[in-house]
């Protein structure tokens, strides 16, 4: 039996002023999906592995097997697919964790079938995952999630997926707070309208931290890591919120803001020195805001989801 097991990292969705529309890879952690050739036709789930039992395994509610599903129907293909999913991140951590499933078994799928697809292509069948999970087909944490590096979309309809170069040295500080955000809920206490100056001040940060990772600038990259539409409302879901950010700041980080719609909450850092020290000030600001977190330390990720094994 022909089979493929491959693997997809992390990310940092919204990247504070990017609600929707930025997102970046981390090294780790990440999920491994297998993807085997079996008879019969369609998408069938083996098992879903570190999950506590907690995820579907209905392969119409699953986000590996939507995915694939979707790639399927679009290729036509008329043979059987198998998938056995291992979960090795945090589920509702605002990591991309569902997005990590749906990019590891596209990318599994995809080298099982001879690479019929680019990675760019596999974007639409990911976000169609990311629909079934939250109810929304967004695209910033699955693009970084397959292509890697710091990606911008800048339009979804039509789907118009931009990688920008980010500087060598930019690091990356996660604290995650030991509870769970579902995005589902994070999404339901934005905001449904904003007015003007809200408007233009997003926007002007979003240029900034663009042209400042394009331009290696540091100092813009932190005025521009901004969020004021947001994240006022959807910190109120995370307990220390402010005091983990505080923390991150005053000890040297850019910036800082929610990852995706947390909890987790992430910090862009100059060196991977800097970045180090800073988890340690979250993590010591997380414990006396009275609750247990993890930190992780990474650079961003340029290579996306890849083939391990086949």
């Amino acid at each position: 039996m022909k089979s493929v097991r491959a693997y997809a990292p992390a990310t940092v969705a919204n990247v504070a002023c990017g609600f929707d529309i930025f997102g970046f890879a981390l090294d780790y952690p990440g999920d491994e999906v297998i993807a085997r050739s079996v008879p019969g036709r369609g998408v069938s789930l083996k098992a879903v592995h570190g999950d506590h039992g907690r995820l579907p395994s209905d392969p119409g509610k699953n986000t590996a097997s939507v995915a694939v599903s979707a790639m399927l129907r679009h290729l036509k293909h008329d043979g059987g697919v198998e998938l056995e999913v291992h979960k090795n991140m945090p589920l509702a951590s605002g990591l991309g964790s569902s997005a990590a499933s749906a990019a590891a078994a596209l990318v599994a799928t995809n080298s099982l079938l001879g690479e019929p697809l680019s990675r760019r292509e596999l974007v639409p069948f990911a976000m169609e995952a990311e629909r079934v999970a939250c109810g929304t087909a967004h695209a910033d944490n699955v693009a970084p999630s397959l292509l890697g590096g710091f990606v911008l979309i800048r339009s979804y309809d039509p789907l118009d997926v931009v990688s920008i170069a980010v500087p060598g040295s930019l690091w990356c500080a996660i604290l995650h707070p030991d509870i769970e955000v579902r995005t589902d809920d994070a999404r339901r206490v934005i905001k449904k309208s904003i007015s003007i100056p809200q408007a233009v001040a997003n926007w002007g940060n979003v240029a900034g931290l663009t042209a400042g990772l394009l331009t290696s600038d540091f100092a813009l990259i932190g005025r521009s890591l901004h969020d004021g539409i947001f994240e006022p409302d959807r910190a109120l879901l995370v307990p220390g919120f402010d005091s983990i950010k505080q923390a991150a700041l005053e000890s040297g980080a850019l910036g800082s803001s929610l990852s995706g719609s947390g909890p987790s909450i992430f910090a862009l850092c100059e060196t991977k020195e800097k970045a180090s020290h800073v988890a340690e000030s979250m993590l010591a600001a997380c414990k006396k805001a009275g609750m247990r977190g993890e930190t992780i330390v990474s650079s961003i990720n340029l290579q996306g989801a890849v083939v391990r094994e086949s």
